[in-house]
């Protein structure tokens, strides 16, 4: 997956998230960020990758974003993964 089809897949994500009134809240709670700042933070990759953390971190948030814009499950990882700051660590 290119950069650009994971930041496509991100905005996608964050549309979903800030159409969502019980999960927006909580994504913004846990970025910090203000409702009103998230059209200017669509442009930044890293927050785009935090978009795809967030999503990410719960199977029925993947499956409902997922199925709500034809993505396969996958998906929204593989674009994670191509986004800035998921790089594998090594700890040994």
């Amino acid at each position: 997956m290119t950069p650009e089809q994971a930041e496509e897949i991100a905005i996608r994500a964050l549309g979903w998230l800030a159409g969502n009134e019980e999960l927006c809240p909580v994504f913004l709670g846990s970025t910090g960020a203000a409702a009103e700042d998230l059209r200017g933070l669509a442009c930044d990759p890293a927050f785009l990758a935090s978009v795809l953390e967030f999503v990410t971190m719960d199977d029925t948030w993947i499956v409902a974003f997922c199925d709500a814009h034809g993505l396969k499950y996958e998906d929204p990882l593989m674009a994670r993964h191509a986004l800035p700051g998921a790089e594998q660590v090594h700890w040994t």
